[in-house]
């Protein structure tokens, strides 16, 4: 498939058949978030990747919230990577407190992005999470308090195959040359 297939065929996945992940395709697919483009090239980050079966369902159950029912299909998810922001480069933090930007927080969505795009091109799904119980998820994997994880992605063989429509704003809202 070329990247405008992929890119069109990535999306957040929520359902995932009981069939582990080879850890040699993990280690694509973090190979891949590793050579991704970082401020000042910071690399601002590491990957937690979980595989045990018996902390997949801990950090399962810090990532659905059952009050709200948000979630709920990470009790399904094989694999989490957890990605903790790291300090940054002396010249990134610096140029973060000139412009006033977070340049770790879009490193990390940039490495998260290829992610998900190269688990697309090996045939699993992903889905990115802002919502889990941080302390909870740190605790079960030893993550020092200092540190802050920004993302958890799920990851696995997907329940429904099938790419749901994409509804996206109409390009013409979204697109101005030369003037805003």
């Amino acid at each position: 498939m070329n990247f405008f297939e992929l890119v069109n065929k990535r999306q957040s996945d929520r359902g995932y058949i009981d069939k582990s992940v080879s850890r040699d395709d993990i280690k694509k697919i973090i190979e891949c978030a590793r050579v991704a483009p970082s401020a000042c090239n910071s690399q601002p980050w590491t990957f937690v990747v979980v595989d045990d079966k018996d902390i997949c369902e801990k950090i399962a159950k810090s990532v659905y919230d059952p009050l709200i029912g948000i979630n709920k299909f990470a009790l399904t998810a094989p694999v989490f990577i957890a990605i903790v922001a790291e300090k940054r480069n002396l010249t990134s933090g610096i140029g973060g407190i000139v412009k006033g930007v977070d340049y770790t927080s879009i490193d990390i969505g940039i490495a998260s992005e290829h992610i998900c795009l190269a688990a697309t091109e090996l045939g699993l799904g992903t889905c990115m999470m802002g919502w889990f119980k941080e302390k909870h998820i740190k605790e079960t994997l030893n993550i020092p308090k200092g540190k802050e994880i920004k993302l958890v992605i799920s990851l696995g063989y997907v329940q429904n195959e099938k790419n749901r429509k994409k509804v996206r704003k109409n390009i013409n809202e979204i697109l101005k040359f030369n003037s805003y």
